[in-house]
C-alpha cells in the first residue's frame, strides 16, 4: 500500500493539491483534506509535494521490433525505456517479423510481450492485400486496432489494391489506424531526386520525397472512405499543418476519426537535418518550420487528439549513407513526456492540455478499460514528476538497446521520478524493478 502525499494532481482538465492511496493494483482513495492517521501508519510514504501526480502516459504508437530484430530492440529492453520515461502502457505495430497479420502470429507475438514487458500492451493486427478474414476474427476486447499501410514503410506491409482497402473500411469492425502517404507521389518525387542525384541524394531530400502532398492526399482519401463507411479512424503520426484541416474541432467522445501527433514532429523540423542528418530521418519525413508550429499551434485544439512517439529504434549503423540508404525511424519513448513539459513551459500546451492527449484521450479513443485515469478503482498507472530537476540527457540514460537518442544534449527542466503500474513501483528515481510485468490491456467493445 502506497501513500502519494501532497501531490499538484494533473487530472481531468483540472490541477488540484490532493493524496493518493494506492491498494493492490489500483486507486484507493484519493484524499483533498487530511490522510487519516490509521493510512499515515501503514501505507508506504511518498513525498510529492513538489511533483506533479499524472495518469500514466498511453502511448498509441510504437514499434518495439520483437519478434525479428533482436539486435535492434524487445519488450524487455524497449519498455525499461518507457518506464523510465513515465509510460505504462503501449500499442505495439504489426511490422516485425513475422508480421502480425495473423490470429496465429498475434497470439504468439502477445506471449513474447506477456514474458518481458514491464508496463501494459497491446498489439495491432496488420492489413494486408488479402487478410480480412483474420482481421474479422480479431476479438475486439483484446485486440486494440487494425494497422492499414498507405504507403510504404519500415517492415513492406503497403496495401495497395483499391478493392481490399475499401473492404476494410466497410467490413472490419475494429478501429483502423491508417500510416497515410500516397504511394505514387513518393515514387514520382524519388524519381525526380535519382535523376537529380542518382544514389547519392541528400538526407534533407526526405521532406520533398515524402511530401506534404503525399501525405494530405493519403490522409484525405482516408477520411473519405471512414465517411463513407462510418468507420473508426485512426490517423496516425501527423506531420503537416494542411492535414489538420481534415479534422472537426469537436469533443473526442463525438469522434468517429480522431488524429495523432508524435513528438518529433513537435520537436523537429527540416531545418535540424543540418544537425542531426539521418538520425531524424522518420516515415512520414520531418516536415517544415511552418509545419512544425502549426501543429504545435494546434495543440490546444480537438484538431489534435493523441501525442504519442512511432518509437522505432534501429542501430545508429543502419542510420549512416545518404537518403536512399539510411533507414527510418528513431527512438523517442524515454524522453517523450519529458519533452513534451518543456513545451509546456514554453507555453505551447497546457500541462492539463498534455495529460488529455497522452493519458485521458488514448484512454477514450481506445475504449481502455479502467486506465488512463486517477479516479477510485481504476488501475493505479501513475506518473509521479519533479516540476523543478535540470538534467541532461546523454548515451549514459538511454535504455533503449539500440543506445542512441535523436535527443541526446537537450535540457530538461523536469524529470520522473516514479512510475506505478497496477499499483507496483516499476521506477523509482532512476532504478527500475525488472522482475514485474504488465497486463494486457483490454477494451470495451
Amino acid at each position: 500500500m502506497y501513500l502519494i502525499k501532497d501531490a499538484h494532481i494533473v487530472n481531468e482538465g483540472r490541477v488540484f493539491k490532493a493524496s493518493v492511496l494506492i491498494k493492490d493494483d489500483k486507486i484507493d482513495s484519493i484524499f483533498k483534506v487530511d490522510v487519516p492517521e490509521s493510512i499515515m501508519q501503514s501505507a508506504e510514504l511518498i513525498d510529492a509535494s513538489d511533483c506533479w501526480l499524472m495518469p500514466g502516459v498511453i502511448d498509441d504508437h510504437v514499434h518495439f521490433r520483437d519478434p525479428g530484430f533482436p539486435e535492434k530492440a524487445d519488450f524487455y529492453s524497449e519498455t525499461c525505456a518507457a518506464v523510465a520515461g513515465g509510460v505504462t502502457s503501449v500499442m505495439d505495430m504489426p511490422n516485425t517479423n513475422p508480421q502480425t497479420t495473423s490470429i496465429r502470429n498475434w497470439e504468439d507475438k502477445m506471449n513474447i510481450a506477456s514474458d518481458k514487458s514491464l508496463c501494459n500492451y497491446a498489439l495491432y493486427l496488420g492489413a494486408t492485400n488479402d487478410n480480412i478474414s483474420e482481421l474479422l476474427q480479431a476479438d475486439p476486447t483484446k485486440v486494440c486496432g487494425v494497422k492499414l499501410f498507405l504507403g510504404s514503410s519500415t517492415g513492406n506491409m503497403l496495401v495497395e489494391k483499391k478493392e481490399a482497402i475499401e473492404n476494410l473500411f466497410a467490413k472490419v469492425p475494429l478501429l483502423i489506424a491508417v500510416h497515410a502517404e500516397d504511394e505514387e507521389i513518393i515514387q514520382k518525387n524519388k524519381l525526380h531526386f535519382t535523376n537529380l542525384y542518382a544514389d547519392k541524394i541528400p538526407v534533407e531530400c526526405h521532406t520533398s520525397i515524402r511530401s506534404a502532398e503525399a501525405c494530405f492526399k493519403a490522409s484525405a482519401m482516408a477520411v473519405e472512405l471512414a465517411h463513407k463507411y462510418n468507420t473508426r479512424l485512426h490517423l496516425a503520426h501527423i506531420s503537416t499543418e494542411k492535414e489538420l484541416a481534415l479534422f472537426e474541432n469537436i469533443s473526442i467522445d463525438k469522434k468517429r476519426i480522431s488524429s495523432e501527433v508524435c513528438v518529433n514532429y513537435l520537436w523537429f523540423s527540416y531545418n535540424d537535418y543540418e544537425t542531426h542528418g539521418a538520425k531524424i530521418k522518420c516515415n512520414p519525413s520531418i516536415k517544415t518550420e511552418a509545419d512544425k508550429y502549426g501543429l504545435l499551434n494546434a495543440l490546444s485544439s480537438d484538431k489534435i487528439d493523441v501525442i504519442a512517439t512511432d518509437h522505432a529504434p534501429h542501430l545508429l549503423s543502419e542510420k549512416d549513407g545518404y537518403c536512399m540508404q539510411a533507414v527510418s525511424g528513431m527512438p523517442s519513448i524515454q524522453f517523450s513526456l519529458s519533452l513534451m513539459l518543456e513545451l509546456v513551459k514554453h507555453g505551447h500546451i497546457s500541462i492539463e492540455q498534455l495529460v488529455t492527449k497522452m493519458c485521458h484521450n488514448p484512454a477514450k479513443i481506445f475504449n481502455i478499460e479502467k486506465r488512463g485515469f486517477i479516479r477510485k478503482g481504476y488501475k493505479a498507472d501513475l506518473t509521479i514528476v519533479r516540476r523543478n530537476e535540470r538534467w541532461r540527457a546523454d548515451k549514459s540514460c538511454i535504455l533503449s538497446k539500440c543506445a542512441w537518442s535523436p535527443y541526446e544534449e537537450v535540457e530538461f527542466t523536469t524529470k520522473v521520478a516514479y512510475t506505478f503500474i497496477n499499483g507496483r513501483k516499476v521506477f523509482d528515481n532512476g532504478k527500475i524493478s525488472n522482475t514485474l510485468r504488465g497486463e494486457a490491456l483490454r477494451f470495451n467493445a
